[in-house]
């Protein structure tokens, strides 16, 4: 980006089946790119040894989460084994007012809640494994779960795949460096859009100088 432009930042949303190579491919975006977060969740969960208060979780108790879901404050929310968790909207917005990009780790149904408030502002990216043989490898662990363990697995997975539809690009993970490459692009493509780029009109005003009149 210029240094005479200036862009809001997008939302990032990654998501895939468990052992498609989600976690390795956001780890290694927020190690290398700049102006990019990952977003912070607020939960109901209890705080757990060596968790930092905002950095690892936003922590509430129950009626602190319900009030923050009636107040509109939650980009997107869901209950998970008796523990409520989503996103705080403000932290969100400060940082997309301040160019910065936020990445999400949320599945099909925290994407759609977001989309559905920040159509504009959001860009998600769904990761599918190489092959069905390939997805059952890396949901084996170490070749000792029971067949019924696997075959959940696989059952919830090709739940969450059969959501490909509600996503904006599709990357088959068949190689890690491809694939990283692949969302990066995406990424920088997004980053350059024009709707996103806030003073272009200004900017593209003081390229043309004395002959913008001429050239109307």
């Amino acid at each position: 980006m210029s240094a005479g432009m200036s862009r809001k930042g997008l939302m990032f949303v990654i998501s895939s089946p468990s052992g498609a190579g989600k976690t390795t491919i956001a780890r290694e975006l927020l190690d290398n790119e700049p102006k990019l977060e990952m977003s912070v969740s607020m939960t109901t969960r209890p705080q757990r040894a060596g968790e930092v208060e905002g950095r690892d979780y936003f922590f509430v108790d129950k009626a602190t989460f319900d009030q923050t879901v009636q107040d509109g404050g939650l980009l997107e929310h869901a209950t998970v084994f008796g523990n409520s968790y989503g996103t705080p909207v403000a932290p969100v917005d400060r940082a997309l007012q301040d160019g910065k990009d936020v990445l999400f780790d949320v599945d099909w149904q925290g994407a759609q809640q977001m989309r559905a408030r920040r159509v504009d502002d959001i860009v998600s990216v769904f990761i599918l494994p190489p092959n069905a043989e390939e997805l059952e490898r890396r949901l084996t662990t170490r070749g000792r779960d029971p067949d019924e363990v696997v075959r959940q697995r696989m059952a919830k997975a090709a739940d969450e795949m059969s959501r490909y539809d509600a996503y904006d690009y599709i990357v088959v993970n068949d190689d890690l460096d491809r694939c990283l490459g692949q969302v990066r692009a995406i990424l920088h493509a997004e980053r350059a859009r024009r709707q996103r780029l806030v003073n272009l009109p200004a900017f593209v005003r003081g390229l043309s100088g004395p002959y913008a009149a001429e050239a109307s």
